[in-house]
């Protein structure tokens, strides 16, 4: 391979990784530490190993995802960024191989966690690694069916924060959970954009995800409730343990998100709504940074 095809390789490579998305796999870690340090019983060799296992979910599902919809005719037609399967640059076979990697990486390292943690952990892992293949691989995916945003709401977001909690403070905390909710809430919002984009194009190949069930008005306000639901979790943390200062410093993080809805709701152009993507990932990093911040203060 020359110089200037490994350079094309890499390009492609790096759309497939799909860096954005990354946002939904390191927020989660963040705040779980954020609620183990507030807690008293962070271990950053814990929470390090958390955030290995995320990114090798996120990366799993995104290489998995990338290489079953070229299997299944759904980038034929597709407007969002280049898809490696579909480049004609990488090996349908090496994306698909890249997914097993990734996910063989959550799954060492989770095996390494449950040991040291909870062998009940093995059972949380099992099942992240199955609904991360089964989103669109299969026989039925169900991120065909209308089901995506579930998958991401319980395992970017329930699963991700509550789970970072337990292996580093040993228990699961009402906190850990609501703030679960408000990550879940965000990297929600995330796919609800992506699958925005792709509406027309995916109806067109038969990919019946939510948006193509409810259409653009009802996928613009689901977006607009999620993003509106996960600020609003941090007022409800206040009336229980949380600080006035840390609800506050969360709340920064609004004008970051209200940029993205404003986007969708004037928007039906995919490189804006691609733009729209992005910021809405900048925005749940964001309010996991000021959550950890305000912790902090």
């Amino acid at each position: 391979m020359n110089s200037l095809s490994a350079r094309g390789a890499a390009r492609v490579w790096w759309s497939a990784v799909r860096p954005a998305t990354l946002a939904a796999s390191v927020a989660p870690v963040l705040i779980g530490t954020a609620i183990a340090v507030h807690d008293g019983g962070a271990s950053w060799a814990a929470g390090l190993a958390a955030l290995v296992v995320a990114l090798g979910m996120q990366l799993g599902v995104n290489f998995a995802n990338d290489y079953s919809d070229f299997v299944r005719g759904a980038d034929a037609t597709r407007i969002g960024p280049l898809r490696a399967a579909s480049s004609g640059v990488v090996s349908p076979k090496h994306v698909r191989w890249a997914a097993f990697a990734a996910f063989g990486v959550a799954a060492l390292t989770g095996l390494a966690l449950s040991i040291a943690v909870d062998w009940r952990l093995l059972i949380v892992g099992a099942a992240c690694l199955l609904a991360g293949w089964l989103y669109t691989g299969g026989p039925r995916p169900y991120g065909y069916l209308g089901m995506g945003e579930v998958f991401v709401f319980v395992f970017f977001g329930l699963v991700a924060t509550i789970g970072t909690v337990y292996v580093e403070a040993g228990r699961v905390t009402a906190l850990s959970v609501l703030l679960g909710c408000g990550a879940g809430f965000l990297a929600t919002a995330i796919l609800v954009l992506n699958n925005l984009r792709d509406i027309e194009t995916d109806a067109a190949v038969g990919k019946r995800t939510l948006a193509t069930r409810i259409g653009r008005r009802g996928t613009r306000v689901l977006l607009l409730v999620l993003v509106c639901a996960a600020f609003a979790v941090p007022i409800l943390v206040f009336t229980t343990r949380l600080a006035g200062v840390t609800v506050m410093a969360m709340h920064f993080g609004i004008p970051i998100a209200s940029v993205p809805v404003r986007t969708a709701f004037a928007s039906t152009s995919a490189p804006q709504l691609v733009q729209a993507l992005r910021r809405m990932a900048i925005a749940e990093l964001a309010y996991a940074l000021l959550f950890t911040l305000g912790v902090l203060l």
